[in-house]
């Protein structure tokens, strides 16, 4: 009896390693997937063509990658602020290229919905120069979100103050996409150490993404962060924390004024209270402007209650505390499909889809929805679809 010669392609060695370390897995990991992965790597065996499919499946990559004669440069589509230890990041992941990409889809079609439905261009988007005062611009975006710094301090919860602040920036016309993983795959986890949030600046259809991998917190100060940068008009990809020192002048000033935005540093001055015991006057402070601790004790520095080496000191033990605690459920499914997309993407994308300008096709895409069930329930939950 004959059997079926097994057919097999010849894949360069160093695209099926590039493919892996560019998806983060070491060799024994995926190996436990692919027992031939060390051979093929070394070029002393070949992978049939199912198993290359496979293997572009598990590494979240293009088979045609996988078939050129050298690794593609993927560089991040917009501007990226990254660093680490002052020095460029330059490899991104497949989970951070694919949100970006996702985004980008998403941005494209709404700006499109705007120019068809003839809504005027947004006048914040750019109004604001590297030359302005941190204080001003803070106040000027302050001012145009409506952030009311009493109505914060009444909040009862940082989630609570984050999804208002959220909700302000919907309001203003700012498509802000909140997501701990890449589209609706609860199995690609966003890594926050790689990056924290990007914006996408347009005047018809301004993007902002926050890595929902990060605490609430740390949310608020990232949203903060990349609302400055639709401010300047200027798209972006960062990983800033309150302390960090960026080298780029543009990520300075976004910084600065996120910080002011936030915790406005006359008002600072005004409540903090020096004598107190540190860590309890933290934490009294960030209640008060529902931002995090670390936050605070940038602002505290600012202030200047606390030297740069002291600041350095007590934020690393504050960082220690905060990562040592669990994080919460991912909630109630809809309401998170509506924080991952935007609402008000998610809002004008159903009810598109259901006046039939988009297909079905295209918006459980974009939606990340598989079932007319879901579709249905979450145009509810959004008051739209009747």
């Amino acid at each position: 009896m004959e059997t079926t010669a097994v057919m097999r392609v010849e894949v360069r060695p160093e695209l099926l390693r590039w493919a892996r370390e560019r998806a983060g897995l070491d060799l024994d990991t995926l190996s436990q997937r692919f027992p031939q992965l060390e051979a093929w790597e070394l070029g002393q065996k070949h992978p049939t063509l199912k198993q290359v499919e496979s293997f572009a499946q598990a590494t979240h990559t293009s088979v045609g990658y996988l078939f050129l004669q050298e690794p593609p440069v993927e560089p991040v589509p917009i501007p990226d602020f990254r660093t680490v230890g002052n020095q460029h990041l330059s490899r991104p992941s497949p989970d951070l290229l694919d949100t970006v990409y996702l985004c980008q889809q998403r941005q494209e079609w709404y700006r499109d919905s705007a120019r068809i439905l003839g809504e005027d261009p947004l006048a914040f988007v750019g109004s604001a120069k590297l030359t302005n005062d941190i204080e001003d611009a803070a106040s000027r975006i302050r001012t145009a979100l409506g952030f009311d710094l009493e109505e914060r301090r009444k909040t009862p919860t940082w989630t609570d103050a984050l999804r208002r602040f959220i909700e302000q920036a919907d309001a203003l016309g700012v498509l802000v996409m909140v997501s701990g993983v890449v589209g609706s795959n609860n199995y690609r986890k966003l890594d926050p150490d790689e990056f924290r949030g990007f914006a996408l600046a347009d005047p018809l259809a301004p993007l902002v993404f926050i890595n929902g991998a990060d605490t609430k917190a740390a949310q608020m100060f990232t949203l903060a962060h990349e609302l400055a940068h639709v401010w300047l008009g200027q798209s972006a990809l960062s990983d800033v924390g309150p302390i960090s020192v960026p080298s780029h002048r543009v990520e300075i000033w976004c910084n600065r004024v996120a910080a002011e935005l936030l915790v406005p540093l006359a008002i600072l001055r005004d409540e903090y209270q020096s004598h107190a015991d540190l860590r309890g006057e933290v934490q009294r402070l960030a209640r008060r402007f529902k931002v995090s601790t670390l936050v605070i004790l940038r602002r505290i520095h600012d202030a200047g209650g606390l030297t740069r080496d002291e600041l350095w000191q007590t934020y690393s033990e504050e960082l220690e505390r905060l990562r040592a605690i669990p994080r919460g459920s991912g909630g109630d499914f809809y309401l998170t499909l509506g924080a991952r997309v935007s609402k008000r993407f998610a809002r004008a994308l159903v009810a598109s889809t259901l006046e039939g300008r988009t297909s079905f096709t295209e918006a459980f895409r974009m939606l990340g929805v598989k079932k007319m069930a879901a579709f249905r329930e979450l145009g509810h939950s959004l008051g739209v679809g009747g």
